[in-house]
């Protein structure tokens, strides 16, 4: 599926967006922070051993500066308050794909 001419695809369970890494290639990953099966900060642990240099986006409903600090020291390029900016979530997946085209 396209959404403003970029390739997205969605599943609403973390364990699967795992498995899904394993057969598709993403520039970028973005999840929630609250999830019922795993909470966003844990499959962003999981994501980056799967793939280290996946960018990861994470969003909350409730951002705060010490979350943000912690999820970018994680791992995560981002995490961004609900609903996101899309001008400000646009620049960060642009930064996401010109940091994979570097590998």
């Amino acid at each position: 599926m396209q959404i403003l001419g970029i390739d997205v695809s969605t599943t609403t369970s973390p364990y699967e967006a795992l498995d899904m890494m394993d057969r598709e290639s993403f520039d970028a990953i973005m999840i929630d922070l609250m999830m019922p099966e795993m909470d966003g900060l844990e499959c962003l642990k999981a994501l980056k051993k799967k793939r280290r240099d996946m960018e990861v986006i994470l969003l909350s409903g409730h951002a705060t500066v010490a979350l943000r600090n912690k999820a970018r020291k994680q791992g995560a390029l981002d995490l961004l308050e609900k609903p996101p900016d899309l001008n400000k979530l646009i620049k960060k997946l642009i930064k996401a794909k010109a940091r994979k085209g570097k590998d």
